[in-house]
């Protein structure tokens, strides 16, 4: 019962920071949409909120470096593999009405520059996701995946901005047909 506890706050707290933000996120509001006992909140996360956060972007960060490398997986070129990325990500991010897009970003934004252990844990969810794409690049022939991956992730990440902020899934449709072609090309 108490890991059940714990998994439904982290699992309402991902939701939360992703979507509002940090600060927006008040623990009241991560125990209540979590249907948690008030007092499993420090039992489980006795370091508070920066703990929780940190954890929440970690499980959300690990999720969906799981769900890119399957996707990537199953791709016949490099180019197609991101624009499946990218589809996925504007599935979700259209799906719930342009509110739930980059499950790090939104905190990273808002926290990591003054929380040690939110940016950490963005860092790491940001590297796990650059490795995923080093290696689907790599294992199609990419001399310089590396760098690439980290070009892709940047134009990943400003193409679910730029869409969630103009409730439109244009920029990340512009940004797949444009990586597919260079990649493939």
């Amino acid at each position: 019962m108490a890991s059940n506890s714990r998994e439904r706050i982290l699992r309402s707290a991902a939701k939360l920071f992703s979507t509002q933000g940090y600060h927006a996120t008040g623990l009241n509001q991560v125990i209540s949409e979590g249907g948690a006992p008030k007092g499993s909140l420090y039992f489980h996360f006795p370091g508070g909120k920066e703990e929780l956060a940190a954890q929440a972007i970690a499980l959300s960060g690990s999720e969906l470096d799981t769900e890119f490398a399957q996707v990537l997986h199953d791709a016949p070129t490099p180019g197609e593999g991101i624009a499946r990325v990218l589809g996925l990500l504007g599935t979700r991010l259209a799906e719930s009405g342009f509110t739930k897009g980059c499950p790090v970003a939104t905190t990273a934004l808002d926290a990591a520059s003054t929380s040690e252990p939110i940016r950490q844990a963005c860092n790491d969810a940001f590297f796990d996701w650059q490795h995923t794409l080093t290696e689907h690049l790599t294992a199609h022939g990419r001399p310089d995946a590396d760098t690439l991956s980290t070009v892709v992730l940047a134009a990943v990440e400003g193409a679910l901005l730029l869409a969630r902020t103009r409730r439109d899934l244009a920029p990340l449709t512009a940004v797949a047909a444009h990586l597919r072609t260079t990649l493939d090309g």
